[in-house]
């Protein structure tokens, strides 16, 4: 686990030299096929010589969530450790390790009725408005829902009103613990200065390989809006508001960088609340022996 850009998918390569291990994909965006820049997707090359698990296995239209990650990464590791391999799970997408860790608690169905209204009042207020409503509910889901993330904020206000209880709470309790020990190592960087520059040259690497063609041609798919959950990745984001007009390109790349920015601080603080974690330093130049280490210790010979 790790904030963006502390190298997890460059190290998790590394072990795989060493380990009998096969890479289960922990990121909500790189599930998507055509979000290969943006997400710094591993090669086609790196895949083909590691075996990687929930990469590209979903259309940017369509919706993921939390339980279906959980459902597929189980079905993973389960393909894995039957051919004698040792999962080993990659990313930052923290809300998915945690479901996948403590199970989830059985939420409600939508109420279509509900979800209208709360639409109505996003198209007279805008999203922000829903999102402070949200904060005084539920202060951690808020903290961690972007202000204009119209799906999740829709589906937070749902279970609050439907349950009585924040969606924060249904989250924390744990259901159905998996079949496995987990070792669980997270990569956090000792510098913060160091992670806001790397942040920023990766940024502007993408920019160069071609990530504002990649978004336009996203944005060209007929069924594809802003709205969908895929294009309101960091990032992505901000570039589609580039190539609607309502920014420049230059503007588009600072928002891109504050964003991610932003995105690894809550990363961060997120790590640090959870539990049975060991922390290792990503600027570290002995990270891939350390992690070889624990990862050894922990797996039976």
């Amino acid at each position: 686990m790790g904030p963006t850009a502390t190298g997890k998918s460059d190290a998790a390569l590394a072990l795989a030299d060493r380990l009998p291990v096969e890479i289960v994909s922990v990121d909500s965006a790189m599930v998507y096929r055509g979000m290969d820049i943006g997400t710094a997707k591993p090669s086609v090359a790196e895949r083909a010589a590691v075996p990687h698990h929930l990469i590209d296995i979903l259309d940017p239209e369509q919706s993921y969530s939390a339980a279906q990650f959980r459902a597929d990464a189980l079905a993973a590791m389960a393909d894995v450790t039957a051919r004698g391999g040792v999962p080993l799970l990659v990313g930052g997408t923290l809300l998915y390790f945690r479901a996948l860790a403590r199970g989830l608690a059985p939420l409600p169905e939508a109420d279509p009725d509900y979800r209208a209204e709360i639409e109505r009042e996003a198209a007279r207020s805008g999203w922000p408005v829903l999102h402070s409503r949200l904060a005084e509910v539920d202060p951690e889901a808020a903290a961690r829902i972007h202000p204009n993330d119209a799906q999740r904020i829709q589906r937070a206000l749902e279970v609050h009103r439907l349950t009585g209880k924040p969606m924060s709470r249904h989250l924390q309790e744990r259901h159905e613990p998996p079949p496995y020990r987990l070792l669980r190592l997270a990569l956090v960087p000792v510098s913060r200065t160091l992670l806001r520059e790397r942040i920023a040259a990766r940024f502007e690497a993408m920019v160069a390989a071609g990530f504002v063609d990649e978004v336009a041609a996203l944005r060209a798919r007929p069924n594809l809006t802003a709205a969908h959950a895929s294009m309101r990745a960091v990032g992505y984001r901000q570039l589609w508001a580039y190539l609607d007009g309502r920014c420049s390109q230059e503007q588009a790349i600072t928002d891109g960088i504050v964003a991610t920015r932003r995105y690894a601080k809550r990363q961060i603080t997120w790590l640090r609340s959870e539990p049975d974690v060991c922390h290792l330093d990503a600027q570290a130049g002995d990270l891939i022996d350390r992690l070889a280490l624990k990862a050894c210790e922990f797996i039976p010979h």
